[in-house]
């Protein structure tokens, strides 16, 4: 039966936010396991780095793929539709990647989780930005984005208590993947609740229009310049964040931790998150978006140089702690920002292509220190190359984009 979105009624901001919120946060949730079950497993399968680094890396291909189909379909047939389905797809496959008992079905399963979560976040943004006033929408995205930090948090809470618990009659690692399994269900409360984005609403024009004319669109010279600076900007960004923090837990025990300590720590940077969003909501009404991407991601860059050459634990913690707070920061400044380069008609299109090539960042990234460490490089060199990329993505932000401060979406 064909939905009607005009009959569902408008949520007021805070509702909208904590609806989308859940959704982004239960996305957070299974990415954040994900890291933690990749070390279970290395030792369960005996899993060497390079394979550790696939489970990583067939995650972001899903999500490359993700993020552009959905992209295009958000601009066909609504925001809210695509929203619901992708949060259906990757419960869905997670759940049953906890019944795999070969490499092969988990990487296969794992495909699927990544278009669901690629799709969902860049159309969960969008939705969003498209549906609050211009003074306070890169603040109610970059609060949106903050519920990454509650889904990591409740990740790193469940790895360290079911993973390495014995008394489950199967293995942890596929107790914690059952559970992520369970928003699947939330999709029918964002089936009756969620109203669709009131400027797709009414742009019944976009119907019309094909996903090349779209995509072309995109390249066209009035957007040409924001669409290179975003693209620089997310392969930097998610070659950096998934080959650092998926590999969180496995280079805490490659410096000589056990696992359970390794989640402690874990768990303890993840908690900087909070902080790193809440400040960031702040200062980009204050001081702008390009103001907070490039602060953030200087920060971010710091941080990952001091934590890859760390080897005390207090050195390891701080400057964990410090890399979340800005890299967390940042990802929040990034998701208000992309939707504002681009007019309602291909607004869908343009983040979700996007984000679809910041995950071609995040195929190489895990790939990248699978492979390096394998070849005996230190860790220390391989989050060297994170900083160079990271301020690559900072000069794009300075040449290239343009501010968005409180402007009117067209």
């Amino acid at each position: 039966m064909k939905v009607n979105n005009n009959q569902t009624k408008p949520l007021s901001r805070n509702k909208l936010l904590g609806v989308a919120g859940v959704g982004w946060m239960f996305d957070a949730m299974d990415v954040g396991i994900l890291s933690f079950v990749i070390a279970a497993l290395a030792v369960e399968w005996n899993l060497n780095s390079s394979q550790m680094g696939w489970i990583g890396s067939v995650n972001s291909i899903g999500m490359a793929v993700g993020a552009l189909l959905f992209g295009v379909l958000a601009d066909k047939v609504g925001r809210k539709q695509i929203f619901m389905w992708t949060l259906i797809l990757f419960s869905v496959a997670s759940g049953l990647s906890a019944l795999t008992t070969t490499l092969t079905a988990f990487l296969i399963l794992r495909f699927f989780v990544g278009m669901g979560l690629g799709g969902e976040l860049p159309v969960a943004s969008t939705l969003v930005s498209e549906s609050v006033k211009p003074e306070e929408r890169g603040r109610v995205v970059v609060l949106l984005e903050s519920f990454w930090a509650g889904g990591w948090l409740i990740a790193a809470i469940i790895s360290y208590f079911v993973i390495p618990a014995e008394f489950w009659p199967i293995d942890g690692w596929r107790v914690a993947l059952l559970l992520t399994a369970l928003p699947a269900f939330y999709a029918i409360y964002i089936r009756l609740k969620l109203p669709d984005s009131p400027q797709f609403r009414v742009k019944a024009e976009s119907k019309k229009r094909t996903i090349f004319q779209n995509i072309s669109e995109v390249w066209s010279p009035k957007y040409r310049r924001s669409t290179l600076m975003l693209w620089i900007l997310w392969f930097a960004v998610v070659f950096s964040y998934y080959g650092m923090f998926l590999w969180l837990p496995s280079v805490m025990v490659g410096k000589g931790f056990d696992l359970i300590s390794s989640f402690k720590y874990v768990l303890m940077m993840t908690l900087a998150q909070l902080p790193g969003y809440f400040t960031a909501a702040w200062f980009i009404e204050k001081f702008g978006r390009k103001f907070v991407l490039v602060t953030y991601l200087l920060g971010t860059a710091a941080s990952a140089f001091v934590f890859g050459g760390a080897e005390t634990v207090t050195a390891l913690v701080v400057s964990g702690m410090l890399l979340s707070f800005f890299n967390l920061g940042a990802w929040g400044a990034l998701y208000a920002y992309t939707p504002e380069q681009y007019p309602a008609i291909v607004r869908g299109t343009g983040a979700g292509m996007a984000a679809s090539i910041g995950r071609v960042g995040g195929i190489f990234g895990p790939l990248l220190v699978g492979t390096l460490l394998t070849k005996g490089y230190d860790i220390s060199y391989i989050f060297t190359i994170f900083c160079v990329a990271i301020v690559i993505g900072v000069l794009a932000v300075i040449f290239l984009g343009k501010e968005t401060k409180q402007t009117e979406l067209e």
